[in-house]
């Protein structure tokens, strides 16, 4: 299976999309248990969401579930939040807490060294790529990260997720300009509330490139899924009355940030 798809376009603005891949190789789909095969933890539809929001950005997007490995997760396997619950490199558990492996079947530090080199490490590889390539023409590069979840998990955070959920790192991981552009389109949406910096803060991805003072700038945009799906329950339905309205707001942050980047050149 190709691990990752990548569309190259003329855009500064690059969309990752991590968790957004279905596909489990049989031999590691067999070590699932019920609970696992459902991939409850997918990002469900984002990158149909994102599609057409732009004339021509980047986007790179994992082919893979992140219950294969995750390719939002430090490769070294440190925490992105200690001391709060949160999922792995490769999941032991979904994101209530459940089992997702057979019996005897978790995997090992052999799987992980496995998927770390078949998986995590070719997506990484191909949007370090694009990230450079779009630099090279810019003189910047802005990744903009692109994430759902569920809009009350228990196990992960206490009541209802806010709509949008913005992560810079507390403000290190891109320029204030991107930051305050998108905070200030999330804040007017109307019927909508949202949150900078507050249980997500942005993922190993963007922690990883955010680099302002090197030209890269990177923001993760955590979704919550009752803001675009039917149900958060399977089969996971998109919904397109749902997703219309929150487009509007998806486009006015893209194009918004579009249009900074000329101004944050090195």
């Amino acid at each position: 299976m190709a691990v990752f798809d990548v569309k190259q376009g003329t855009s500064p603005i690059i969309l990752g999309f991590p968790h957004t891949g279905t596909e489990v190789p049989t031999d590691i789909w067999e070590r699932l248990n019920d609970y696992g095969k459902i991939l409850a933890d997918t990002d469900w539809h984002i990158h149909h969401l994102y599609d057409g929001l732009l004339s021509d950005p980047t986007t790179v997007r994992a082919t893979f579930h992140r219950y294969v490995i995750d390719a939002n997760r430090d490769p070294a396997g440190v925490s992105l939040y200690p001391g709060q619950n949160t999922t792995g490199l490769i999941p032991e558990t979904d994101f209530d807490g459940k089992a997702i492996w057979k019996d005897g079947q978790a995997p090992g530090e052999a799987d992980i060294a496995a998927r770390l080199r078949d998986f995590h490490a070719p997506y990484h590889a191909a949007l370090a790529a694009e990230i450079e390539r779009v630099r090279a023409i810019h003189g910047v590069a802005i990744l903009y990260d692109c994430h759902s979840i569920r809009s009350h998990i228990p196990f992960l955070f206490e009541g209802k997720l806010p709509d949008f959920n913005i992560g810079t790192d507390m403000g290190k991981t891109c320029d204030s300009a991107i930051e305050q552009a998108t905070l200030t389109v999330v804040e007017a949406a109307e019927g909508y509330d949202s949150v900078l910096n507050g249980r997500f803060k942005g993922g190993w991805t963007t922690r990883h490139y955010g680099r302002p003072e090197t030209g890269v700038h990177a923001v993760q945009m955590e979704l919550a899924q009752s803001t675009h799906l039917q149900t958060e329950a399977p089969p996971f339905a998109y919904d397109t009355a749902k997703a219309e309205r929150l487009r509007v707001h998806l486009k006015d942050i893209l194009v918004r940030i579009e249009q900074i980047a000329p101004g944050l050149k090195r």
